[in-house]
């Protein structure tokens, strides 16, 4: 799960699916991770917005940002992100990895409200945080639920 700087969206994301796959008790099938384009944030704990947004949905998380990397693309076979900027960020990364397998997509493709786009809450307010939130719910939801 991917965005731009790994502290709003994608860790929201991350700790979403991996509740959902430990309550289906899915989670020995799964290997969930979220990481960024950017290397702005690497290290730092997700915004305290995008905690505070998942500690009200009783989830936690201890995730530190980090970088996308090579291996990445060679060991994960979806990786899911945010917006178009970084479909595109990923696509051309991609093209730079021998023996690339990852299916790369935005999460937003599963939406059944069709809201193709996860936009970055960080210059917004609580209420967009939980926007995303619940995107990413249905989102994540609509991904487990297809045959992988």
């Amino acid at each position: 799960l991917v965005s731009i700087g790994n502290i709003c969206r994608s860790p929201i994301a991350e700790a979403v699916f991996r509740k959902l796959v430990t309550d289906e008790k899915l989670d020995h099938k799964w290997r969930t991770d979220s990481a960024a384009v950017s290397d702005w944030n690497v290290g730092r704990s997700p915004d305290s917005r995008a905690l505070n947004c998942l500690r009200n949905h009783g989830i936690q998380t201890a995730h530190k940002a980090r970088q996308i990397t090579k291996e990445d693309f060679q060991t994960f076979d979806h990786i899911l992100c945010m917006d178009e900027s970084n479909l595109r960020d990923l696509n051309r990364k991609s093209n730079q990895v021998k023996d690339s397998k990852a299916k790369i997509e935005l999460l937003g493709s599963y939406d059944p409200q069709k809201q193709l786009i996860i936009e970055d809450p960080y210059y917004g307010s609580e209420k967009d945080f939980e926007t995303v939130y619940q995107q990413c719910l249905r989102c994540c939801k609509a991904f487990l639920e297809m045959p992988h």
